[in-house]
């Protein structure tokens, strides 16, 4: 393939479209970078708002793109603070603006590629709107959720679970009351499962919650597609994935997707596609400086990801513990990752840390984890990072926050034995107790093992002849004999 000259336009042309939130675009770009490689014409479509966000943190050659790809965008329908691009977006008014804003100008985004039309679909499963719109226009869609097969076919069962009354909750006490502890045996392939480890969206008590009718719809606009992507491998969801294969006459389970593409090392495509446009913050690169004085697996990484906030006293109490732990760490505060206000570190604390924590506001998280001196993860269990962490061998404290997290953090702890819990209300003592045991107990010793092995694994699974090779050749084939149907 290096080598090789492409005529991109006997090829066909692929329209991904991702949620607009950093770790579906992050993903989805991979797909996109790696179906490139082999051969296909990508337009990679963000809402203008990340569009300049991405400008803003990555330069105005960050999204220049390479023959046979380029970046489009559309508006998202929601009015924002031109002067405030790196603010997260308010997730219950964006999904009721996706919802109702985003089809008619999709629609004419292909009317202005009709000299080069776009003949296929890559849909993100939270963008529903995508699968009217593939119907509108007879082209094939396949629906990439950027999550676990365990996560998915947890949100597979929304509808099912309103239908039956189990949705939503009927008030806070089931919180309490063990409700959320009712196992879910009749759920395909996820054998011991309860309310509890399900997506958020169980939680929900008012039926009106945008977020929680944001699922159902997406839910049910990927029952009308045939073709699912999901960002997993063989290995590591075999019963899930088995379970599913009836439900959907097309899975392709086509990951980790960094470490296909780690293999693609000297073509030209990666050379003049080596996208800076896929982080929604400018990256901090002193960080890795600072690991580099560090001795192996002697440092924690924390982050908390996009889109989690915590109030300042979780934050502090994440900060003594981790302080009083006695171990070196790296951690990520976003701009806004405490509710409504800043977060602000007491003087005490940056005293008490001196050299031994590094705070940075963003970072290159596949490059800090695969870094020889971290040794443990502290995170909030979203997919990105999850698999991030899993490819990389690095054993993970698990505190969810919303969404798959939950699921993710139930299977990292009960089922691939590479995560340690920690409690949902958050205090020092429980921080720095996780954090020794992760970092020198035999409770982390073990679970550095397993993640270890399991990288060893996913490396297998995206190697010659592996699962995930295999169904991401069968992935650029089926698009292509499905194009041109």
């Amino acid at each position: 393939m290096e080598n090789e000259i492409v005529k991109f336009e006997s090829k066909p042309h692929v329209a991904f479209i991702p949620f607009p939130a950093q770790s579906h675009i992050k993903c989805m770009l991979k797909l996109a970078r790696l179906l490139h490689h082999k051969g296909l014409q990508i337009t990679f479509v963000n809402t203008v708002y990340n569009h300049n966000r991405f400008l803003k943190s990555g330069g105005p050659e960050c999204l220049k793109g390479a023959p046979g790809f380029q970046f489009e965008t559309i508006p998202d329908g929601l009015l924002y603070d031109h002067s405030n691009v790196d603010a997260t977006q308010d997730m219950s008014e964006l999904c009721n603006s996706l919802r109702t804003n985003c089809l008619a100008p999709f629609l004419d985004l292909f009317a202005r590629l009709e000299k080069n039309p776009i003949t296929c679909i890559i849909g993100d499963g939270f963008m529903p709107f995508t699968v009217d719109a593939a119907e509108k226009l007879r082209v094939p869609i396949f629906h990439f959720w950027t999550v676990a097969a365990s996560a998915f076919m947890g949100f597979y069962q929304a509808p099912h679970l309103v239908e039956n009354k189990v949705i939503p909750l009927k008030d806070e006490s089931c919180y309490t009351n063990g409700y959320l502890d009712t196992v879910t045996d009749w759920i395909p392939g996820m054998e011991g499962f309860t309310l509890k480890d399900l997506p958020g969206y169980v939680r929900t008590i008012d039926p009106n919650e945008a977020g929680y009718n944001y699922v159902l719809e997406s839910v049910k606009a990927t029952r009308r597609v045939s073709r699912i992507i999901l960002h997993t491998f063989e290995e590591l969801e075999s019963t899930v994935i088995k379970a599913l294969k009836p439900m959907y006459p097309y899975v392709y389970t086509i990951g980790p997707l960094q470490l296909h593409l780690n293999q693609i090392t000297n073509s030209e495509e990666t050379k003049n596609l080596d996208i800076n446009g896929s982080s929604l913050w400018k990256e901090e690169t002193e960080c890795l400086e600072w690991l580099q004085l560090k001795e192996p697996n002697s440092v924690v990484y924390v982050n908390f990801g996009s889109i989690t906030v915590m109030s300042l006293q979780e934050l502090l109490e994440f900060g003594w513990g981790l302080a009083n732990s006695n171990y070196s760490f790296l951690w990520i505060i976003r701009p806004d990752l405490v509710i409504g206000e800043s977060a602000v570190l007491p003087q005490e604390f940056k005293e008490v840390i001196e050299e031994r924590g590094f705070i940075a506001s963003w970072c290159s998280q596949e490059k800090v984890l695969n870094h020889p001196s971290v040794g443990g993860f502290l995170t909030h269990c979203g997919w990105g990072s999850t698999i991030e962490s899993l490819s990389a061998g690095v054993p993970m404290i698990c505190w969810p926050f919303y969404a798959d997290q939950f699921t993710n953090s139930r299977q990292m702890c009960k089922e691939w034995d590479i995560g340690i819990e920690i409690g949902s209300n958050v205090n020092r003592d429980e921080v720095e107790k996780r954090v020794r045991e992760l970092m020198g107990g035999v409770e982390g010793k073990r679970v550095r093992n397993k993640a270890e092995e399991w990288k060893r694994i996913a490396e297998i699974a995206t190697g010659p002849k592996g699962s995930s090779s295999l169904n991401v050749d069968k992935l650029a084939k089926d698009i292509d004999m499905f194009s041109t149907n």
